[in-house]
């Protein structure tokens, strides 16, 4: 459950940023592809406008855990390292 939880972070966080630069890829229309999505308001607008709604969310709570918990898992392997080491293979053996 843990590792599914990480891994579902981890895409919320980069499908909301990815979803925040499409709309602004399209809003900027710096290249030719961008151009031929359309101006503001258009159809491909609009639906990068609805994926941003939903991303930023995504984006704005899961990065900021995923922080959190990088740094938790860096301080229980060095809580537990000292365990580990003095009971060897000993969960493993049961």
């Amino acid at each position: 459950m843990f590792n599914s939880g990480v891994q579902v972070a981890i895409s919320a966080s980069n499908t909301g940023g990815a979803w925040d630069n499409a709309k602004k890829y399209i809003e900027a229309g710096a290249s030719e592809h961008a151009r031929t999505l359309g101006p503001k308001g258009s159809e491909p607008h609009k639906a990068a406008v609805i994926g941003d709604t939903i991303g930023d969310p995504l984006k704005d709570t899961s990065g900021p855990s995923l922080n959190i918990l990088i740094k938790l898992m860096a301080v229980e392997s060095l809580v537990f390292a000292p365990f580990f080491a003095a009971h060897g293979g000993l969960l493993f053996k049961l």
